[in-house]
């Protein structure tokens, strides 16, 4: 390939509508997928919505955080957070429904998600030839990513409860087996090349059962194997901690980008800091 063809030529930038991925991105990711499995339970029981009342409730609350998403010009701390963690929480109802209310086995589920991602990925790849979340700055692209958020969270919900209680392992071996898969990705992506957008990718469908193993550790009775926090005070407990790693985040902008864009449309942004 001429030395010309690979240059890149910056000759503008936009405002990322995702946030850069920092320390803080991942904790709150992981305290957003926790909220997703212990509220979708509290909603559903203690609230008494049902689980078919719940995922009505939380369905029609995404469509509206989703429309606020779209339409903001850039990265919004409370409104990206916001859709993520009603995304954790529906994406637990979609599984939850397939699984309680219709008797599909949690290996089905498991494979079909499985399917539903891989199939989202090859083609947001093929249309806009890359799936770093750096490149984040149209509709299209970020239609994309929201609904590849949506499997990961329905996928790492349906492999989370096969792995802890279909197969026994129990909530907290589960939460240190997601865990340690996240560790060995982190060290390949650091010490061994392995791509960064395959590694965050990686890392961040394994946070979903890891942040549910974690959350059903804490809540669930401790005859189930749980701690017996219940629900209630989980999610309270976690709600109130992403709030304020949240509102750091909005005064102190440290987890926004400006993304350079090259002659030919695409970003100049290497990698996604996995």
């Amino acid at each position: 390939m001429p030395a010309d063809s690979r240059r890149q030529v910056t000759v503008g930038a936009v405002l990322s509508k995702v946030p850069e991925v920092t320390i803080f991105f991942w904790i709150i990711k992981i305290l957003a997928t926790t909220i997703g499995e212990t509220a979708a339970d509290y909603l559903s029981d203690n609230l008494g919505f049902g689980l078919s009342g719940t995922t009505l409730v939380m369905s029609a609350l995404l469509a509206v955080v989703l429309v606020v998403q779209f339409r903001a010009r850039r990265y919004v701390p409370v409104v990206y957070w916001l859709v993520v963690v009603v995304l954790s929480i529906v994406g637990t109802l979609v599984t939850d429904n397939l699984t309680d209310k219709y008797n599909v086995a949690l290996e089905t589920t498991t494979v079909i998600f499985a399917i539903a991602l891989a199939a989202t990925f090859i083609t947001w790849a093929r249309v806009e030839h890359t799936l770093s979340i750096h490149s984040i700055y149209t509709r299209r692209r970020e239609a994309f990513y929201w609904l590849a958020i949506l499997f990961t969270f329905a996928l790492g919900t349906a492999a989370g409860d096969l792995i802890a209680e279909r197969y026994g392992i129990g909530y907290w071996k589960a939460a240190l087996l997601f865990g340690g898969c996240i560790a060995l990705i982190t060290f390949a992506w650091r010490y061994l090349g392995l791509n960064p957008i395959l590694a965050f990718w990686m890392a961040y469908i394994l946070t979903r059962p890891l942040g549910a193993s974690i959350g059903d550790y804490l809540s669930q009775p401790k005859a189930d194997g749980g701690l017996g926090l219940g629900t209630t005070t989980t999610s309270m407990i976690f709600l109130a901690a992403i709030a304020v790693v949240v509102a750091y985040l909005t005064k102190t902008k440290k987890d926004q980008v400006v993304v350079p864009v090259t002659g030919d449309g695409t970003h100049s942004v290497e990698g996604d800091g996995s």
